[in-house]
């Protein structure tokens, strides 16, 4: 069978961050319930940011690094994302053009809430397993940014989601899929999918977000729970215990990954209370690392886990990485694959947690201006977009 997986891997978490907890205080919320986030730092797209330059910025070491050869073999462009400003055209044929890369090319966009980056990374796994076009590549682009139009004191939140604002950040993160899976080998077959048709969170315009915070942690874990069973009856001899070295997950927000872990774990062993903890800080604790420094990046979350889970755990052996990815609506796919240290010491030379430290660091005030320009901007684009007959 043809090895298939991903080639190289990268993320792009902008130029500026913002401590969330100073974020919490200024809006006045219940600390101890902050702390159950487990969040630290969040991306923020400044004004002259888009989903376009976050996807660039992340796909361009990526591209710059092969040889003209090895780039006309990308045939396939994806962009995953929900956060397109455009209803039909999609960004895809932006990167497209910035990247350089040969018009011989399939050029798309994904829309699944934040189910979209692995739903595009499927997608190029089985193009290049169909070998259709033998030693094709796939660049996987997924790109996302929260929009939170909050008014002078942060009134215009509702409790929930005013918890909401401090876990959502901007970022993307780039794929190039092929059969030379040097950083992350898929686990060809092995993938658990669960669905169905739920009112959880949505986008109904461009510049907002809606939603029941109550029924996405809920739905969350059932699909969590439920993909991790279909895998199981996919794989022969699955046990969630120990299957899997390490575990990656769509991360809302730490606490959310922290619950379902916890849900499987006592499902699935007879483990304490105490050894649940010692086994999420052990297996999923190095997934997380990234995604409590930038923030949900919605499509973009689940793989910048896998990112994270590859930077910063322990290959001195081969470990399988089992990935669970979530997406509003709903859909929900767990699915695995295998790294070694060839991998992790070619994501470490994409310095990513050197990226992250660079960041400029946000004042609230600094912060409140940035929410004021853009909340300026795409209102001005929307209303010149309305004039035009």
């Amino acid at each position: 069978m043809t090895a298939v997986g991903i080639e190289a891997l990268n993320v792009y978490a902008g130029v500026a961050s913002l401590d969330v907890s100073r974020l919490a205080e200024h809006r006045k919320l219940d600390m101890a319930r902050f702390q159950n986030l487990l969040m630290r730092e969040k991306s923020v797209a400044l004004p002259y940011e888009d989903p376009i330059t976050y996807g660039v910025n992340a796909a361009k070491p990526i591209v710059d690094a092969l040889t003209p050869d090895e780039r006309d073999r990308i045939e396939m462009l994806i962009t995953c994302t929900e956060s397109a400003f455009d209803f039909g055209k999609s960004m895809s044929t932006y990167f497209h053009h910035h990247l350089g890369l040969k018009r011989n090319c399939r050029l798309f966009e994904v829309k699944n809430a934040c189910y979209s980056g692995v739903a595009g990374l499927q997608t190029a796994i089985n193009f290049i397993l169909a070998q259709v076009s033998p030693g094709a590549k796939a660049l996987v682009i997924a790109t996302d940014l929260s929009r939170f139009i909050v008014e002078e004191g942060g009134e215009a939140l509702s409790a929930d989601w005013s918890f909401a604002e401090p876990s959502s950040g901007a970022g993307a993160v780039a794929m190039l899929v092929s059969d030379t899976p040097h950083v992350f080998r898929i686990d060809v077959g092995a993938n658990g999918c669960y669905g169905y048709e739920v009112m959880d969170t949505c986008r109904p315009t461009t510049d907002s977000e809606a939603g029941n915070s109550d029924l996405s942690l809920l739905s969350y874990l059932d699909c969590c729970e439920n993909a991790f069973l279909e895998y199981q009856k996919r794989v022969c001899d699955v046990d969630y215990a120990s299957t899997f070295g390490f575990l990656a997950f769509h991360t809302p927000f730490g606490g959310m990954v922290k619950g379902a872990h916890r849900n499987l774990m006592r499902k699935a062993s007879r483990c304490s209370t105490q050894e649940i903890e010692q086994d999420f800080q052990r297996r999923a604790g190095p997934g997380l690392v990234y995604c409590q420094r930038l923030g949900n990046i919605m499509g973009a979350t689940a793989m910048l886990s896998v990112a994270s889970t590859i930077d910063n755990g322990e290959y001195r052996a081969p470990q399988r990485v089992g990935v669970f990815s979530y997406g509003s609506g709903c859909c929900s796919e767990f699915f695995s694959g295998i790294v070694d240290e060839e991998g992790q010491r070619r994501l470490r030379g994409m310095r990513i947690g050197e990226q992250l430290d660079r960041r400029y660091a946000l004042s609230i005030d600094e912060y409140e201006h940035v929410l004021k320009e853009r909340f300026i901007a795409e209102n001005r684009g929307a209303l010149e977009n309305d004039c035009v007959t």
